[in-house]
């Protein structure tokens, strides 16, 4: 179930981006650099920033699941050497 949420939203991300793009002009045959229209620059530093910044959250949220589990196997293994001990 929430892998299913995790999914629903980034891809609800990829296409909001997507919609968000404004079309860019169509230009046919050649036309040199001097008159070309101008693309508009994004800033690296934000982009990169944000993408680090995802990869630490993913990288956060898988370790502290992967915590939990091998929790939850060592408490199960304990009842287990517990009752095998009785």
């Amino acid at each position: 179930m929430k892998r299913l949420a995790l999914m629903l939203t980034l891809a609800l991300a990829i296409v909001s981006g997507a919609a968000a793009r404004t079309p860019q002009e169509q230009v046919k045959g050649f036309v040199p650099q001097a008159q070309a229209p101008q693309q508009p620059e994004l800033p690296a530093a934000p982009l990169l920033y944000g993408a680090y910044a995802f990869v630490w959250a993913v990288l956060l949220v898988y370790i502290f699941l992967l915590w939990r589990r091998v929790g939850k196997v060592e408490r199960e293994l304990a009842d287990v050497t517990r009752k095998l001990n009785v």
